[in-house]
């Protein structure tokens, strides 16, 4: 399945309810939306800096994960940052294509 990365950002809002639930709460509720999407939530942590809250997700397919992060985005509570991991055998794969590419002025 692919991973992707994301990182999560509460609002004010998000943090009323995170200092009211509490982090187990919160996680209980990522593990559930990516479960929803047919996602396992491999690791959550919470960060210091630009962001509070980093997760690796296994997700089926990028609409899967597209779903989820929109849904987390919507709810104002959170803004959400979901990039693809990409395996060190996927970027062996994309070192031996040879694409055609034409720089721009040339």
């Amino acid at each position: 399945m692919p991973k992707y990365l994301m990182e999560v950002s509460y609002t004010s809002e998000g943090a009323k309810g995170v200092l009211k639930d509490g982090g187990t709460k919160r996680r209980e509720a990522a593990n559930g939306a990516v479960a929803s999407v047919g996602g396992k939530l491999e690791a959550m942590y919470y960060t210091f800096g630009d962001c509070d809250v980093i997760c690796l997700v296994d997700a089926p397919d990028a609409a899967s994960m597209a779903a989820a992060s929109l849904h987390l985005s919507a709810s104002g509570a959170v803004t959400c940052r979901t990039r693809a991991l990409i395996t060190v055998e996927e970027i062996d794969a994309a070192s031996k294509k040879s694409p055609t590419y034409t720089p721009p002025g040339r």
